[in-house]
């Protein structure tokens, strides 16, 4: 038995809570939208979403932290549930299918546990350390996340979530670079990008700044599959960070480019 399984499971139980939550309110006439602060929208689903995590928590896990989007942290425990109810809010508000409910436990700063329930694309994938990453409906459908084997960027594929973050971290022309270093690039966005790097579909996926909910479960998805996951100095992602998803061989080359190293030739 590995040594996260009954967090694991859990997890799962808490989608399975939340997945019908979320599913209810999309596409909906009557959704309610409104703005934070931050000028980023958030819906009565994404409030919905976390209400009804921490109730499941607060009797499964009643002696563990709580961390969520939308009311902050609970509790002191070295043991931390991230949430992040509704990665994609845009996405959802606009009817795109593309979001998802993201669950993680830290031990200390270490995540042990990620998962990323995606109801409306019917897909889940999840990891937990030392036991591997996997990708399907539910922990009796499943099959196993390994990263690509490209090892060259002029054969990789990159995806991302939009040029403004870069901007604003003035980091676009280091970036730009890197888009013109690769084969191929999209902006799948949010939480698609990272799990895509997991299963092998996509081989990089950087974004300059994510707050601790937006990434939590990645890093343990991506190195239980194989890959790498760091912020743009090749360190541990810190909330408010970078963070850099590749398939591990690629990673010091997209490093060295997004730092403003050498942009390699292109072979035409």
């Amino acid at each position: 038995m590995a040594a996260y399984d009954d967090d694991l499971r859990l997890a799962h139980v808490l989608a399975d809570a939340v997945d019908d939550v979320s599913l209810k309110h999309f596409r909906s006439l009557d959704l309610k939208v409104e703005t934070k602060p931050d000028l980023t929208p958030v819906t009565e689903a994404d409030r919905a979403v976390e209400e009804t995590i921490r109730s499941v928590l607060s009797r499964a896990r009643p002696r563990d932290a709580v961390l969520g989007e939308e009311y902050g942290r609970t509790g002191h425990s070295s043991r931390c549930w991230v949430l992040d109810p509704i990665d994609g809010t845009k996405n959802y508000v606009r009817g795109v299918p593309v979001w998802a409910t993201l669950i993680s436990l830290l031990e200390g700063d270490q995540p042990v546990v990620g998962l990323v329930s995606a109801p409306a694309l019917m897909r889940r994938w999840w990891a937990s350390r030392g036991d591997g990453a996997w990708t399907g409906r539910s922990l009796h459908k499943a099959s196993r996340c390994r990263v690509s084997s490209v090892s060259s960027l002029s054969d990789a594929s990159l995806s991302f979530s939009d040029l403004d973050e870069w901007e604003k971290d003035r980091r676009l022309e280091s970036f730009l670079g890197l888009t013109r270093s690769v084969w191929r690039t999209r902006a799948y966005g949010d939480f698609w990008s990272h799990v895509m790097v997991a299963e092998g579909a996509v081989d990089i996926a950087a974004e300059p700044e994510l707050n601790l909910w937006d990434a939590a479960p990645l890093p343990v998805l991506l190195e239980e599959a194989g890959g790498r996951a760091t912020d743009l100095r090749g360190q541990t992602f810190t909330d408010g960070g970078g963070l850099v998803c590749t398939n591990g061989v690629l990673h010091d080359a997209v490093l060295t480019q997004l730092n403003g190293g050498p942009t390699p030739l292109r072979l035409t």
